[in-house]
């Protein structure tokens, strides 16, 4: 008899599924960043020392006060923190203020899986992107029913799988045989009882509120839903720690960089690559105006020149002296842009500065 999933309400801003006795395992927050900052090095005492140092030191003043006051500190002062130190204290003084919607993927960029979806599809969704975990929903994103694990996917393949013998050899009780044969690669998630629970957290939520949440209750995962109840993007224990340490890059990360020169004057770029990012390796004549006051991004810019996102092919005019062709984009946003400096906008470039000099 197949196990159907309870059928979940559509979730408050803040609230959470409750959490059954299934939880991901090995996902404390002290865990993850591990113990980097202890180590014993020979150079001098670890950032650990001399941030427990500060403890000791106290007056009356708050330890966000002492290590703003170690951070002030030059370069030079003995025993003062290294830049990278300085930047990961930094981030950690500044977590305070980051909010959940700072760190969350956006909605657009969420990769979930139906609830019908059949275990051979699932499988391979898995790997295609390289995920551990991903979010289960029924029809649409909007209706959330929790997530679902690889840890949990390969436990039932291996429990159905399994061939039990009733006397075997030493040596053969020493190897467990498999069958995949008689793993039922139609049954969908939903039959399979495979559904984990979901933090549902508000995008105003503070990023290291939603850490101490993870902690709790065990998981690195967490739906960010706005006040109507739609889902605005998704946020994880990873996004939150590379806050303060930077990026953590894994065997899955995508290593194409955000802006590549293609040619003389032709670049192709991510959709979410950062306007001023662009406008470095372009040059001083690549201005985006009004643009900068609005978006942030090359995708944003596109889509507040036209009003709406572009087809793919496109080619939008969005700053003088430049094309911006449209490489790949679909209903929801722009994905990979060439940008082309033409040589009609080079030479009035060139002239206007000529004038100028």
């Amino acid at each position: 008899m197949n196990d159907k999933p309870e059928t979940a309400a559509r979730p408050d801003p803040g609230s959470a599924i409750k959490p059954s006795e299934q939880t991901e395992e090995g996902s404390s927050p002290s865990t993850t960043t591990g113990s980097f900052a202890s180590e014993p090095s020979s150079a001098g005492p670890s950032l650990f020392d001399r941030v427990l140092g500060l403890f000791r030191q106290r007056n009356g003043t708050s330890l966000r006060e002492e290590i703003a006051d170690a951070l002030a500190e030059t370069a030079s002062d003995a025993g003062s923190f290294s830049p990278g130190e300085r930047a990961m204290l930094n981030n950690i003084l500044r977590l305070r203020e980051v909010r959940v919607e700072d760190v969350m993927v956006p909605r657009a960029d969420i990769e979930a899986v139906e609830i019908t979806t059949n275990l051979g599809d699932l499988l391979g969704l898995f790997e295609q992107s390289g995920h551990s975990r991903m979010p289960v929903y029924s029809e649409t994103l909007d209706d959330p029913r929790g997530m679902v694990h690889i840890r949990d996917v390969l436990a039932h393949i291996t429990k159905v799988a399994r061939v039990r013998k009733g006397r075997t050899t030493r040596k053969a009780a020493a190897t467990t045989l498999l069958d995949l044969a008689k793993v039922d690669l139609a049954r969908t998630i939903g039959d399979l009882n495979l559904i984990r629970p979901v933090l549902f957290v508000p995008p105003s939520m503070l990023a290291s509120d939603l850490m101490g949440r993870m902690q709790a209750m065990r998981t690195q995962m967490a739906l960010v839903i706005d006040e109507y109840g739609g889902t605005d993007g998704l946020a994880s224990l990873e996004d939150i720690v590379e806050m303060v340490v930077g990026d953590i890059e894994d065997e899955h990360d995508d290593d194409e960089p955000m802006i590549t020169q293609t040619g003389e004057g032709v670049f192709v770029v991510d959709g979410k690559a950062e306007i001023d990012d662009v406008a470095k390796m372009i040059g001083e004549d690549f201005a985006a105006g009004e643009h900068g006051e609005y978006v942030d991004t090359i995708g944003g810019m596109i889509f507040n020149t036209l009003g709406r996102v572009p087809a793919r092919g496109e080619v939008v005019q969005a700053i003088p002296g430049f094309e911006f062709h449209v490489l790949d984009a679909d209903p929801r946003r722009v994905k990979r842009v060439r940008i082309v400096e033409t040589p009609k906008g080079e030479r009035r470039r060139r002239a206007v500065r000529a004038e100028q000099a």
